[in-house]
């Protein structure tokens, strides 16, 4: 998978382009918008969106691979929704003050911040990146979290 970020959306290349509109706060695979709960199968892609108090987190299978997208500022982490995300290869999280409370719970492989403060969430979590304009997953077994900062292209 290949992560590239263009005016506020995430595009990821796999089977087909991924769009992460982090100001919709929606994805579209090849033209089709998801933005409701439901499980969904696009281009060889399982998606799986699930509403938790209001709030919608989308789960994508791509490739036995695992990418999990939060659009919410903040929620309650609680057993029912960690289970829902399961063993996540990729995450893509909005940046707030929750944030990093969040992900140390989710232990994604890879951490994509996105937002106009992601730098502050880098910094928080002591990491000082040098931004990168596309970021190619591997799915190489890494020992701790790799924090990507991506910039606008």
């Amino acid at each position: 998978m290949d992560f590239k970020l263009k005016n506020n959306i995430i595009e990821v290349k796999a089977w087909a382009i991924i769009e992460v509109d982090t100001e919709k706060k929606n994805i579209k695979i090849d033209d089709y918008q998801i933005d409701f709960p439901g499980e969904y199968e696009k281009s060889w892609i399982l998606i799986e969106v699930k509403e938790y108090n209001n709030q919608l987190f989308y789960n994508l299978k791509i490739d036995s691979k695992s990418l999990l997208v939060i659009f919410e500022e903040t929620f309650e982490i609680k057993e029912e929704i960690l289970s829902f995300f399961g063993d996540v290869d990729v995450l893509l999280i909005k940046w707030t003050k929750d944030s990093v409370k969040m992900t140390e719970n989710i232990e994604a492989r890879v951490v994509i911040p996105f937002g106009e403060t992601k730098d502050i969430f880098l910094n928080t979590v002591g990491q000082h990146l040098e931004e990168v304009s596309i970021y190619k997953y591997k799915s190489d077994i890494m020992d701790e979290t790799i924090y990507v900062n991506l910039t606008n292209s």
